[in-house]
């Protein structure tokens, strides 16, 4: 008890600095998620309040059954959308941090920039340009296909493509983040393992290979995991691109988290697929935790 008080004396008065963000997070952060996690175990209403069911587990089990598995169906359309996308972006981004490396100090900056300027686009924005490129009666994908005699596809519209299409647009999105993050950690290799190399007799390709890919990995694993966290929670291109979803063509977790809590206003279901949605989030970092770490950072 004494060491407590002799620690708040010392150093509590500091602990008033963050007191501002401290509570600014658990009004808005905190206390909404403890709240969300009770509302997952119940039958709630705005009106009403909330009533416990039973069993406890019984919204997360009704989360997984209700409207035919839909959620089921949502879930395996997260996955494929989040294995392509976070592959794509993190590939992608490498190579073309790869690329800028080599020039000059001035060059690289510029073509940082340049390549960070699309980041700061708002996504709907994004999904809208998007949604106008594969428009099928005159968008630019459908000018491309009438150019090489093909028929018309119908990129948004048809089940059997529609969420391809929203993949391609991500994949073809640069990765900004991933492209800056990248060029920076390669920025900090010491340049004497590449001089080793040269002596060794190594090509560029294998130098890369074998140097500048391992020794980025601490800065591929949080690239991995932010990507996987943005594509689990894609919502706003699949909004803004498909509004009707094509039947269950382009459900996605949020999607269906959303139409849950704010159409049919059943809180306690939405709830417990968005802790559905954090668990396997928090599952899936932990492997790639396992996977990519690394002792040696730069």
């Amino acid at each position: 008890m004494s060491s407590i008080r002799t620690f708040a004396k010392k150093y509590g008065w500091s602990y008033l600095f963050i007191l501002p963000s401290l509570l600014t997070f658990a009004l808005f952060t905190l206390i909404p998620v403890l709240w969300s996690l009770v509302i997952s175990f119940q039958k709630y209403s705005l009106a009403r309040g909330g009533t416990w069911v039973t069993p406890i587990y019984a919204n997360y089990a009704q989360a997984f059954t209700m409207l035919n598995g839909i959620f089921l169906i949502s879930i395996r359309n997260t996955l494929v959308y989040t294995l392509f996308t976070v592959t794509a972006n993190i590939l992608i981004g490498l190579m073309i941090a790869s690329l800028i490396q080599p020039l000059a100090n001035y060059m690289r900056t510029f073509f940082r920039a340049a390549y960070y300027l699309p980041a700061v686009t708002s996504a709907l924005i994004i999904g809208l340009t998007w949604a106008y490129i594969f428009n099928a009666q005159w968008g630019f994908a459908t000018y491309l296909t009438r150019m090489f005699g093909l028929p018309p596809i119908r990129w948004l519209s048809d089940p059997d493509i529609a969420l391809t299409s929203i993949t391609l647009s991500a994949i073809l999105t640069i990765p900004a983040t991933a492209i800056v993050l990248f060029s920076a950690a390669m920025g900090s290799i010491p340049l004497e393992y590449y001089e080793a190399a040269d002596l060794d007799g190594a090509n560029p390709i294998q130098k890369w290979w074998h140097i500048t890919v391992p020794l980025v990995k601490s800065t591929t694993l949080y690239l991995v995991v932010l990507y996987t966290i943005a594509s689990f929670e894609v919502f706003e291109r699949i909004y803004v691109m498909v509004p009707s979803g094509v039947g269950n063509a382009t459900q996605t977790i949020v999607t269906q988290i959303y139409a849950n809590g704010f159409k049919e206003f059943d809180f306690g279901i939405a709830s417990a697929q968005a802790f559905v949605l954090f668990g396997m989030i928090a599952a899936i970092a932990f492997f790639q935790f396992r996977a990519l770490r690394s002792d040696v950072e730069y």
